[in-house]
């Protein structure tokens, strides 16, 4: 599954035609899909979403709605990101839609694992808990390796990682922690295949992130019990072992 439809660009009083515009961060999950739509309500925990009100079904535009319906449908379950920003709709829109630009383009050598590992590694030192934990899910998905991520979880400098994946999280964690950045960062990622416009891929994504870390601090966001499991246990014995 390439990913779901984002549909944002502004709003829309009649029901919009959507841009289509492929997604890859609920496209690919574990949990069966589910033919409910959207809901406001944060599900089975009683633990708040975050601290800001979610708006109600009927309050929302329409094109945020059919977003999250899909999203819901598809994934099996409404990742709370696309709750707490609701909160905020021309802010819900510009946050996809930038989100969707920098992730989901096809050119460049990042893989989706390898996005997915900035994100993880970037949060750990903003300590976003949301983002760690959905974004660890999304890696484990992608890369077909359950434990890397809690590895970088843990400490990056001790995790399997690739000289390649070390190089790209070195330059990330630059731009995370704000250092004096150099042509000798530039020059480590090219010595390992990247060229400049990878640099700007994944300094963008670190930048991005920090930005999304921050909203979910005070918001704050809680990740959805879903994302814990996800990627951990093989789909064939996570359906048998389903009742």
């Amino acid at each position: 599954m390439k990913g779901l439809l984002l549909r944002l660009l502004r709003p829309r009083r009649a029901p919009p035609r959507p841009l289509l515009v492929s997604g890859s961060l609920w496209g690919r999950v574990q949990t069966a899909a589910t033919s409910h739509a959207y809901s406001t309500q944060p599900g089975s925990s009683a633990r708040p979403v975050g601290r800001y009100p979610i708006p109600n079904k009927k309050d929302l535009p329409y094109d945020i709605v059919e977003l999250m319906e899909e999203v819901e449908m598809k994934s099996g379950f409404l990742p709370n990101v696309f709750r707490v920003m609701s909160h905020r709709p021309a802010e819900f829109r510009a946050f996809f839609a930038y989100y969707n630009a920098i992730m989901n383009k096809e050119k460049g050598r990042l893989s989706k694992a390898d996005k997915e590992l900035i994100i993880v590694a970037t949060s750990i030192v903003n300590r976003c808990p949301y983002c760690v934990t959905a974004h660890g899910a999304l890696h484990r998905i992608y890369s077909k390796k359950p434990a890397l991520a809690d590895q970088v979880v843990v400490n990056w400098k001790l995790a399997d990682l690739s000289d390649r994946e070390l190089a790209m999280l070195e330059f990330a964690l630059a731009v995370s922690h704000a250092d004096n950045i150099t042509e000798e960062h530039f020059q480590k990622l090219e010595a390992q295949g990247f060229d400049r416009e990878d640099a700007w891929d994944i300094g963008m994504i670190a930048s991005f992130f920090a930005m999304s870390n921050r909203i979910a601090h005070f918001t704050d966001m809680h990740p959805n019990e879903e994302f814990y499991t996800m990627g951990r246990i093989p789909r064939d014995k996570e359906k048998a072992e389903t009742p």
